[in-house]
């Protein structure tokens, strides 16, 4: 059968000659600039889209300009250039946009740090000059991770690059801000927020990352003003003594006995260090077990505090300025960082006989998810985003199907989230980034949102100041998916939306699902008329060390993804993450288990495409024919490789099956954005199928010369023309430059624009009875292959062999295979072979069970029984011996509990690969007898 399609006559065409070795250093560089100089980044992929087809579009996770590539990058903007690649070779109209985010926190903290060394805060510039400086810092720094990027193979957009702090960006963040404004979402309140002493600027609670810290509950006296019942004081619990310098209150739970009298007697405690008077209440918050069940109260400094005291009317006193120092209302510990005031307090309530005793104590501490100081809980004026009726939409949007998370399970942390959201504290007490576009008038009270900054009051002429607040980079990220296609007003920006609108996916790490795609999605759903902003949300696993901990600089276990590059190949880094993605888990990276083999996958190719290309010295074009008895329909000319496959043997047709099988396991909707189930198919193919058994096929095929040479060439260019264009979206670069050397006849200048392979259309190839043939091939001669490298046989020595079949098909399997008899006598290297239903172990031969066969191959006179049996014994007892120590070891629950996980994880793959070699020694001695 054949694939009918048109060819051309003659094929003109000056390959290159593929170098003895792979060299991905060599080749990556030149192709990517091919690539940029056809304009195949583009809507229109250099003029070859077609433009009848639906577009495709992803937005990138906008990288920090301070931002440099990590292991995270990487595995993200692989997985979203195998999806915009393989849109592309589908002929869809592709936008992959990209840009950086100007990092407010980030960038600022970078510029104050420069200006740091020569003596100078950013107070010494003044606002403007600093703000121009962090725009300086930009020009020379921001383009880094957009050039690490295209260093990886990104095939983004990059004549279109968005910044967040874009003239166009910057009129879509006003609007968003006065729209929501003048609907009351946005307001100005007192409330209890995340402090950075170190950056001095609030964050939002998803921008606070906590981490179980050791410390200690300290126990402290409160003196009652009055006692009653002969109880003079009570012992508040607290992880922050230093605070109780702004306690005006202590709380406990109504319904604890211990404390009802004290309650109903209106009691109230002296404050030590401060002599307040401050009022014993009961509210519902209060744990009565924990600690005393007594709670110290401090509006100031703490959200729960704050609600409490919100709720009996209590004094809301700060007692620590923006660096976290003991301001003057802590008396005579002004002046004291918060450390040192803790120690000071402490100090005195020791001396006073205040302090009763204290216990250790574990508690999560929050930090700054920029520098990682200590967050301060802290009163403060601040912008914030009224979040419970925005989120609503956005809730049944997801329930809806609207926007489907994949793997699905992240909908519940969606949901859990978005159902208990709080109020969006928005404003940062920074330079950097997007200033809060209010005015006031400090002549006449007026005050307003503004697109535009006013010269003069509206209402007296006076000269208005602006916010000097900026806002939260969240705030502006949310727009990215339309804000970057050029809403609200840059001209043609409907017609770009109308058309790459709402996007297909966004691919994104799990940490970031509150931070940005929830607010994305709000944000959307309120300015893009009830349209959602991308149809999936894939939740990409994080890359973790190889013992399973979280890669970071302070751990020292990081990777730079440049070093794998540089020493690997970007190919087999792009891949070697792809193959370890599951839906299920997170990525354990080991670069010595992992690299290696992905760079000798790309080595196996790259050897697998210079054996086809040395067969081809006298391969031409034919006119076209059909050959076989299930000819084929004519297909469109870009559809598929021009080179028309030509199957005469079984092997031909079991490959060809093959690749039509793997196309439809990769076919649109089919992959459930499974990445790594789609790299270890296309590994399981060339490495296996391809490399290992069909061009070991080919080579008898090709040794006969005549019409077998010739159609087993055009199968070669066939199968691999279209497996290249599979591959093409995870290995980039090596399938561009071997395709670039293959006579497909393929017009198209580049694989990155050639047509990806039609599952419909090669599904006439699949043939079942070829596939069951040539898979017993393959099991018999790598029986015969494992006996030899079991028993030392020379690959030389040709081997007696019997194959049995077995069950139903046993008849059918036997005269299928006697049809293969002088393939598998080729590849094995038999001296005789028997192939039959009835067929009987002879004496002193070896046994392989596989794929409904019983192989025997006979040893006799080649193999020492009685020293091979000896030898055996003697592995099988010391294998036994490290198994049943390995096993006591794990069933040490005191090993387990205290090893490290790396250690237990080791020890059970250890134990596996034991067992493993015990069953194949049995398995041994029983071909001995």
């Amino acid at each position: 059968m054949v694939l009918s399609i048109d060819l051309f006559d003659t094929y003109e065409r000056n390959p290159m000659e593929l170098s003895k070795s792979y060299n991905p250093q060599q080749i990556e560089a030149p192709l990517f600039a091919l690539w940029q100089a056809g304009g195949y980044f583009g809507r229109d992929a250099g003029g070859f889209a077609n433009p009848d087809l639906p577009p495709y579009s992803i937005v990138i996770p906008p990288p920090n300009v301070t931002g440099m590539l990590h292991m995270g990058h990487a595995l993200n903007n692989t997985l979203q250039d195998v999806l915009i690649r393989k849109a592309r070779m589908q002929g869809r109209p592709t936008r992959w946009i990209v840009g950086t985010d100007h990092a407010g926190i980030a960038t600022q903290n970078r510029v104050e740090q420069k200006f740091a060394k020569e003596g100078l805060t950013r107070f010494d510039l003044g606002r403007e000059a600093f703000v121009e400086a962090c725009w300086d810092w930009r020009k020379e720094y921001g383009s880094t991770i957009i050039e690490q990027l295209k260093a990886m193979g990104c095939s983004c957009d990059y004549s279109d690059e968005k910044f967040t702090m874009d003239p166009s960006y910057q009129r879509a963040i006003r609007r968003v801000f006065i729209d929501w404004y003048r609907q009351g979402l946005i307001y100005k309140g007192h409330r209890i927020i995340n402090w950075c002493p170190r950056c001095t600027t609030a964050l939002a609670d998803d921008e606070v990352e906590h981490t179980d810290e050791h410390g200690h509950l300290w126990y402290l006296r409160y003196p009652l003003v009055t006692p009653v019942d002969g109880r003079d004081y009570l012992v508040v619990a607290t992880t922050r003594p230093e605070t109780m310098l702004g306690d005006t209150g202590v709380a406990v739970n109504p319904s604890d006995e211990r404390y009802a009298a004290l309650v109903a007697a209106g009691a109230q405690l002296r404050l030590p260090l401060v002599d307040r008077v401050i009022p014993l209440f009961a509210d519902d918050y209060v744990d009565a077990c924990f600690g005393t069940g007594c709670v110290k109260v401090t509006p100031a400094h703490d959200p729960n505090d704050f609600d409490m005291g919100q709720r009996h009317d209590l004094a809301q006193i700060n007692v620590f300025d923006e660096n976290a120092v003991v301001n003057e209302l802590g008396g005579r510990f002004a002046g004291m960082p918060r450390e040192a005031a803790r120690e000071a307090v402490l100090a005195e309530f020791e001396a006073l006989g205040l302090l009763d005793h204290v216990e250790e104590h574990d508690h999560a501490v929050g930090h700054c998810y920029r520098c990682h100081t200590t967050i301060e809980p802290w009163l403060s004026e601040q912008w914030f985003v009224s979040m419970k009726p925005l989120a609503q939409p956005a809730i049944a949007a997801v329930r809806e199907g609207r926007v489907i998370f994949n793997p699905k399970r992240w909908e519940n942390v969606y949901f859990h989230w978005m159902e208990n959201i709080r109020d969006w504290c928005i404003s940062r007490q920074l330079w950097w980034g997007h200033r809060i576009p209010v005015f006031y008038c400090d002549s006449c009270g007026w005050t307003d949102a503004l697109k535009e900054d006013p010269a003069l009051c509206p209402v007296c002429g006076a000269v208005p100041r602006q916010d000097e607040d900026v806002l939260d980079t969240w705030f502006s990220s949310q727009l990215w998916p339309f804000a970057t296609q050029g809403w609200p007003d840059e001209p043609g920006h409907q017609a770009e939306l109308a058309a790459y609108y709402p996007t297909q996916v966004l691919s994104t790490a799990r940490d970031i699902i509150f931070l940005w795609v929830a607010r994305m999605v709000i944000s959307s759903l309120y300015f893009q008329e009830g349209e959602v902003p991308f149809k999936d949300v894939i939740i990409h696993p994080t890359v973790l060390d190889k013992r399973g901990i979280p890669m970071s600089k302070s751990r020292g276990n990081g990777i730079d993804p440049l070093d794998l590059i540089a020493k690997y190949g970007t190919d087999a880094m792009r891949f070697g993450l792809a193959l370890q993605v599951t839906g299920s888990q997170d990525l354990k990276f080991d670069e010595e288990n992992i690299m290696p083999m992905a760079r000798n996958f790309a080595n196996k190719i790259w050897n697998a495409a210079r054996f086809v290309l040395m067969n081809l010295d006298d391969f031409s074009f034919a006119e076209r024919s059909e050959y076989g008895e299930k000819p084929l329909p004519e297909a469109p000319a870009d559809a598929v490789a021009r080179v028309s496959p030509q199957p005469l043997s079984d092997a031909d047709h079991w490959i060809l099956s093959r690749l039509a099988r793997l196309t439809d396991e990769l076919a649109e909707g089919k992959e459930g954005y499974d990445f790594g189930a789609a790299a270890r198919a296309l590994y399981r193919f060339f490495w296996s199928e391809f490399c290992d058994w069909y061009i070991e096929f080919a080579k008898g095929q090709l040794a006969q010369g005549g019409d077998a040479r010739a159609a087993t060439q055009r199968n070669l260019v066939f199968v691999l023309d279209c497996a290249l264009r599979l591959l093409h979206p995870f290995m980039p670069f090596i399938t561009e430059q071997i395709w670039q050397s293959l006579p497909h006849g393929d017009s198209r200048p580049s694989l990155i624009v050639a047509a990806w392979p039609q599952a419909e259309q090669l599904a006439q190839l699949i043939d079942p009875q070829a596939e069951h043939a040539i898979e017993q091939v393959c099991a018999i001669v790598a029986a015969v292959r494992s006996a030899r490298a079991r028993y030392g046989i020379s690959p030389k020595e040709a081997l007696t062999v019997a194959v049995r079949t077995t069950g139903v098909t046993a008849e059918a399997d036997a005269v299928a295979l006697a049809a293969q008899e002088l393939l598998v006598a080729t590849l094995a290297n038999t001296a005789t072979l028997l192939i039959s239903a009835t067929a009987q172990k002879p004496a002193q031969a070896s046994v392989s069970i596989t794929q409904g066969l019983e192989v025997y191959i006979t040893l006799e006179g080649l193999v020492d029984f009685a020293a091979e049996r000896a030898r055996l014994q003697k592995e099988q007892a010391k294998a036994a011996a490290d198994l049943e120590r390995l096993n006591k070891k794990l069933g040490n629950e005191g090993f387990l509990a205290k090893a490290a996980a790396d250690i237990v994880e080791k020890t059970r793959c250890d134990a596996a690969d034991l067992q493993s070699a015990l069953t194949q020694i049995e398995q041994q001695l029983r071909d001995l007898g």
